[in-house]
């Protein structure tokens, strides 16, 4: 068995806590980039474009969007939906897409918002929302990550504990 999923005598899989949360994670941002293409959920619709800062359609009203965007977040979404399959993979996939949503954080606080640097686009709203992400993203990795290593014993608690592990056991 290589740890990522188990089965039991009525051959049902279970999923360790952060492959759960890379899953929710995965729907979560499949749901926001189809929502990007939905007029009514995406106001401004009309407005919307490949990318740019000059896309004036907003997500809920609020968050800056872009075809661009919008891709970016299906994708993301479907990183997650496939990172589930292991707890590595799970687990790198939390912690390695909230660094990437911290740097996009970084990113929306030095660049000028008019200016074509702006091409993803993203507002303040957005700025705030990528900081949530990455924190959470990077805490549900580590801690929930975390749990399964300690349950780990022996020399293969020593293996995952040196980072040579890949997750499983």
């Amino acid at each position: 068995m290589d740890g990522s999923t188990s089965t039991g005598h009525t051959g049902a899989t279970t999923r360790t806590a952060v492959q759960k949360a890379a899953m929710a994670v995965g729907i979560v941002f499949l749901v926001v980039g189809i929502a990007g293409f939905i007029p009514g959920i995406t106001s401004n619709y009309s407005d919307l474009s490949f990318a740019g800062h000059h896309s004036n359609a907003k997500l809920l009203g609020i968050f800056e969007v872009s075809i661009l965007h919008n891709i970016v977040h299906l994708l993301f979404g479907i990183a997650g939906v496939a990172a589930a399959r292991t707890w590595s993979a799970a687990r790198g996939y939390l912690i390695g897409g909230g660094a990437i949503y911290l740097v996009l954080w970084l990113y929306g606080l030095v660049i000028d918002k008019e200016s074509a640097a702006n091409f993803v686009p993203v507002n303040s709203a957005d700025d705030w929302l990528h900081f949530l992400l990455g924190v959470g993203m990077i805490a549900l990795g580590a801690l929930l990550g975390r749990r399964h290593v300690d349950g780990v014993t022996g020399h293969d608690a020593t293996v995952a504990r040196s980072g040579r592990g890949t997750g499983t056991h």
